[in-house]
């Protein structure tokens, strides 16, 4: 679960080259989304002006897409994590965005993947127990229109998670 302050992407055709000070940058930001302009100017050896100016190019070319506080689920109450794959009974590009449009409005659900193969949809949904999970499934989540089949697998432990890609 996070919490995100999202960056507003400035649309460029320019190419995005990146130099060994911008990768230090976004692999600080990354690691710590607090850490100060100073500190990274202290770590990376430059001044703040030149470090800020970069933060700022990369934000503006949506490399940096938001800043984000990762929660502790289980510290909040949300301690069953669910992978549904859900198939649609007709496949049609308006089917499809009803689908996406009906889930957005649910909490529950943290992700939505449109995947190859036997299913449709996989999402990672998160609820406090399996009541209320049984509550989302059959009282929201089976009643979208054009929901076909939902299978349901109940994660017991997660061995790897991370938001990390440098």
């Amino acid at each position: 679960m996070s919490k995100t302050k999202t960056i507003k992407e400035k649309v460029t055709t320019e190419p995005l080259v990146l130099d060994d000070k911008d990768w230090a940058i976004l692999k600080l930001l990354q690691h710590n989304a607090r850490i100060t302009v100073r500190e990274i100017a202290d770590q990376i050896h430059l001044s703040t002006t030149p470090v800020h100016d970069r933060i700022r190019r990369l934000e503006q070319q949506g490399i940096i897409a938001q800043y984000t506080a990762l929660l502790n689920a289980a510290k909040l109450g949300k301690k069953l994590m669910v992978i549904c794959h859900v198939s649609l009974r007709v496949h049609s590009k308006i089917a499809g965005s009803k689908f996406i449009k009906a889930i957005m409005d649910m909490p529950e659900i943290l992700e939505c993947y449109s995947i190859s193969g036997e299913f449709d949809f996989l999402l990672k949904v998160i609820t406090t127990d399996m009541e209320s999970y049984y509550d989302f499934h059959v009282n929201k989540l089976s009643q979208i229109d054009n929901v076909g089949h939902v299978q349901s697998t109940f994660v017991m432990g997660i061995v790897k998670q991370t938001h990390q890609l440098i």
